[in-house]
């Protein structure tokens, strides 16, 4: 699965690991992240996270 990166502080989102934190389950891609989750580090949006090639 794809590996999207914050172009802000460099937090990567990994789908293998989800973002228990926020309440989003292992396995969750990122194009299925709920439209509210931000980046659990300094809270931008999805819209500033890059595919990581």
């Amino acid at each position: 699965m794809e590996k999207w990166k914050c172009s802000i502080c460099g937090y990567v989102y990994d789908p293998e690991y989800g973002d228990p934190d926020s309440g989003v389950a292992a396995g969750t891609p990122f194009g299925n992240l709920p439209d509210n989750w931000v980046c659990p580090v300094c809270g931008a949006s999805k819209d500033v996270f890059e595919k990581i090639d």
